[in-house]
């Protein structure tokens, strides 16, 4: 089984990329141009987005500073500990919502703790490819188009990412234990 997801995941960038110049080429697409173009559209996006984004890294230094974090890990470990999701990995449950790179960093420092190949590394780096920034995604997408009003878009977001968790923990224990 890991040997195929080893081959799987060697082949899945450069098929993906095969796949859409395939396409265009037949649907006789220039597709050099409009990935330029489309290039030019996300530099003026990312330049509409910096204030929502500094928002956003504010409110996470904040959150981490503060110690809620902490008590929040603390309050909810026996609730975590019970579904089976190691405390060491419900920081980064919470903070991937927020943060792509917060998350990064925490993935990055559970792997150097315990191993890349430790069911903690592994169940962190599953979490890390299921799991939305959705806090992220509603202050800089939402911002960088207008939208204000949100409307079921949070909750949505947040049942995606508690359900994401749970089956990361229920893959990871399948797999690696």
């Amino acid at each position: 089984m890991i040997e195929l997801l080893k081959i799987l995941s060697t082949l899945a960038v450069p098929l993906v990329i095969l796949i859409i110049v395939g396409v265009g080429a037949f649907k006789k697409v220039k597709v050099y141009e409009e990935f330029v173009e489309g290039a030019k559209e996300g530099f003026t996006t990312a330049v509409r987005i910096i204030p929502y984004l500094v928002a956003m890294l504010c409110a996470i230094g904040m959150f981490r500073a503060s110690g809620a974090m902490d008590f929040l890990t603390s309050a909810l470990s026996p609730i975590t500990g019970a579904i089976g999701i190691p405390s060491e990995v419900f920081p980064l449950a919470v903070i991937r919502n927020l943060s792509g790179s917060g998350s990064l960093g925490l993935m990055t420092d559970l792997a150097k703790t315990y191993g890349a190949d430790s069911f903690i590394g592994r169940l962190s780096a599953i979490m890390m490819g299921s799991h939305e920034t959705t806090f992220y995604v509603l202050a800089v997408y939402f911002g960088s188009v207008g939208v204000k009003k949100a409307r079921h878009a949070p909750l949505s977001g947040i049942f995606a990412d508690i359900i994401s968790v749970i089956v990361s923990v229920i893959l990871a224990r399948a797999m690696f234990l």
